[in-house]
Formats: structure tokens, C-alpha cells, sequence
């Protein structure tokens, strides 16, 4: 089966089920997928290796000897493919090591609003909002509220005119 299967489970779906019937199995997906998410899916369902129907003989030999030997394997063009993903994902977070979440939030407290008026507005409990706020200043290393105001005035945050922004 092919990590894409429309009559029933697919290969990373009965990924897990041959592992627990054989702990010693190792599983190499042989697929014409070649997008990454797929590969993060087989590992994650426990698959030592991934290769692309279209890889040279040679390619696949190398990838059943790697995970046979206990090892890993993923198709090379594959691999280059995901670690420069990876490395997009990664710059993006150290850009913005905010969640959309936390952006909110931060919103919120530029604005003035205390932790429960923020808890109403969202629909979260007090408690989260607290968290919400200790991670915003954790992340972005701010000490005070003031700190936070002026980077929200910084980075833009306070842009949008939204009426229903104001504290209440």
C-alpha cells in the first residue's frame, strides 16, 4: 500500500499495527509522494525509512540496507526538501516567536485591558490569560508592562483600528 490509499487504510496507517505485531520489523515506505508531509507522517507512525518509487535501483538498495541495518533513511532530493522547510519554519519563529494566540493577547494588553477583561473577550479562563501574558514576556524578554507597550508600538501591533479595541 501507498501512504495515499482511497480502498482503506493506507501504508502510515497500518504503519503502527505492523510494528506491534512485530517488534523487530522495520518499515521502509516506497512512495510516489513527494511532499514532505508525508514523510513526517510515516516517521511518525514509526517508519524507519522513505523512499520515492522513482529513485534510481541503486537508491532504493541503499535505503533497504540503511534501515535494515537499523538505521534511517530518507530520499535525498526529500531530505534536502524538508530541511529546508525546517530552516524556513525555524527563521520564522525566531522572527515571530509569537503564536496568533499570543499576538492577540499582546494586543490586548497594549490596549490596557486587565487579565479578565481579556479572559471574557477570548473566551479563556483568567488563569490562561495570566499564562498567555507570562509567555508573551518570557518570549520577547520584557519585564513590565510598559516594555510590552512599547513594543507593541514598535512592531506595529497597535495599527489596526478596530472599535471594539478599547479597554472597557
Amino acid at each position: 500500500m501507498d501512504v495515499t490509499f482511497a480502498g482503506g487504510p493506507s501504508g502510515i496507517d497500518v504503519t503502527p499495527e505492523v510494528l506491534r505485531a512485530r517488534s523487530e520489523a522495520k518499515v521502509l515506505v516506497l512512495s510516489m509522494q513527494d511532499d514532505p508531509r508525508y514523510v513526517r507522517e510515516a516517521f511518525a507512525a514509526g517508519a524507519s525509512g522513505y523512499v520515492l518509487k522513482e529513485a534510481a535501483d541503486s537508491e532504493l538498495v541503499n535505503a533497504v540496507r540503511a534501515v535494515a541495518g537499523g538505521g534511517s533513511y530518507v530520499d535525498p532530493a526529500l531530505g534536502a526538501r524538508m530541511a529546508a522547510a525546517d530552516a524556513r519554519e525555524r527563521a520564522r519563529a525566531e522572527a515571530d516567536p509569537l503564536s496568533d494566540r499570543e499576538h492577540e493577547v499582546l494586543r490586548l494588553l497594549a490596549l490596557g485591558h486587565t487579565n479578565q477583561e481579556i479572559a471574557k473577550r477570548l473566551f479563556i479562563s483568567v488563569r490562561t490569560a495570566e499564562t498567555h501574558r507570562a509567555h508573551i514576556m518570557q518570549k520577547l524578554r520584557l519585564s513590565s508592562r510598559a516594555d510590552l507597550v512599547h513594543y507593541a508600538l514598535e512592531e506595529g501591533v497597535l495599527q489596526s483600528d478596530e472599535a471594539d479595541a478599547e479597554p472597557s
